[in-house]
């Protein structure tokens, strides 16, 4: 694996677009969900906020955020080449409050059947209300056991003696079949973020705190200088994506950042023991971040992510020993109009292909307010 050779363009890369309206900001499919359910078909989550791209002010991420618009779901029945319009769907408007989720029912699914989570079919949502990463924050989930055909109403999860907890659309299945959930939780003053995982023994029905995944100190803090909101400052270590491995090993993306429009990038932590303890395991890139991983039937392991810097884009790194080192970067596509962009879920396409989805907008849209119009797209290719 050669490490640093220079950044070369995938050779066989196929582009297209998953979900495109001109008069909405679609975006953050990492914090939604890609999966492949048991009829074979691939359903595809993202975020839906209205907006008029008039000015500066209508994409700002003050205005439109991953903790506001409309949960949609979308279906591909040819392995992600195109994507159904007629099967969109809103599946969770984030408008309520989390005393209106509580007053609709029950704090947890105890009075449902239990869902067999190795199912392809047993799906979850995870959020955050009133928003993510604020001291206030409270997590929801919300789950499907027909392959996203319906879903439970959100429960609110129990917040396990935190003051702040927020849900990113992150789970993993372990090979006994218990579900994790990994939430990021956050100090009084909002500076301080730590990943870590709640299990739920009982087939989703309740939801319990099991472990931490990062120090509670890190080894130097990302910030150094506390001013402005805590929304656009520097953070080490918050949307963990954990991911089960054929070896059983669990490892997990993070994303860390100094500034969220350019310096990110993705750091990958490891459990050896079902996700009771986790430990740093290897640095992924320089910049881009948050990366979404996917094992291959040879035993590669694929991260994609957003590039923020010019020129912007959707890049990935392949790791040849489980996610120790990681080989040089593979440019998917360099054409973004700004770096608004990134965000990707990834699934094994097959026949050696990854399918990448993601948020994107294009220096060549005729419409450009910071960028183009964000909508949903996808790749498909073939790591090198």
């Amino acid at each position: 694996v050669n490490v640093f050779e220079k950044p070369r363009r995938a050779a066989a890369a196929e582009h297209g677009i998953v979900y495109r309206h001109p008069e909405e900001f679609c975006a953050w499919h990492f914090l939604g969900g890609l999966w492949r359910v048991a009829d074979g078909s691939i359903l595809a989550a993202f975020t839906r906020n209205d907006c008029r791209y008039g000015g500066p002010g209508d994409v700002h991420h003050d205005m439109l955020s991953v903790s506001r618009g409309r949960i949609t779901t979308i279906r591909s029945g040819d392995n992600g080449a195109s994507w159904d319009p007629a099967s969109v769907e809103t599946v969770f408007d984030m408008s309520p409050t989390p005393e209106e989720i509580s007053a609709g029912g029950p704090a947890d699914y105890a009075g449902e059947p239990p869902l067999d989570f190795l199912s392809p079919d047993t799906l979850m949502l995870s959020g955050a209300l009133p928003a993510h990463f604020v001291p206030t924050a409270k997590p929801w989930i919300k789950l499907s056991g027909d392959g996203g055909r319906t879903w439970r109403r959100p429960i609110m999860l129990s917040m396990g003696g935190l003051t702040s907890l927020s849900g990113q659309g992150s789970t993993v299945v372990r090979e006994d079949g218990v579900p994790l959930v990994a939430l990021t939780s956050v100090t009084p003053d909002g500076w301080t973020r730590r990943p870590l995982v709640y299990g739920s023994p009982g087939g989703g029905r309740t939801w319990h705190f099991l472990a931490f995944m990062t120090p509670e100190q890190d080894d130097g803090s990302a910030v150094s200088l506390k001013q402005g909101s805590p929304r656009f400052g520097a953070h080490r270590y918050f949307y963990p994506r954990p991911y089960r491995l054929r070896s059983c090993r669990l490892v997990a993306s993070m994303r860390s950042q100094r500034d969220p429009t350019a310096v990110l990038w993705t750091e990958m932590f490891e459990s050896e023991d079902g996700g009771r303890t986790w430990h740093f395991l290897s640095g992924v890139n320089d910049w881009g971040a948050p990366g979404d991983i996917v094992e291959l039937d040879d035993g590669r392991i694929v991260c994609v992510y957003g590039y923020r810097l010019p020129p912007y884009g959707i890049r990935c790194r392949g790791s040849e020993d489980g996610g120790r080192t990681w080989g040089s970067e593979l440019i998917l596509r360099d054409d973004g109009g700004s770096w608004d962009l990134g965000y990707p879920r990834v699934i094994d396409a097959g026949g050696g292909r990854v399918l990448a989805v993601y948020y994107m907008n294009t220096r060549d849209d005729a419409v450009q307010v910071n960028g183009g119009v964000r909508h949903i797209a996808r790749t498909l290719f073939e790591p090198e």
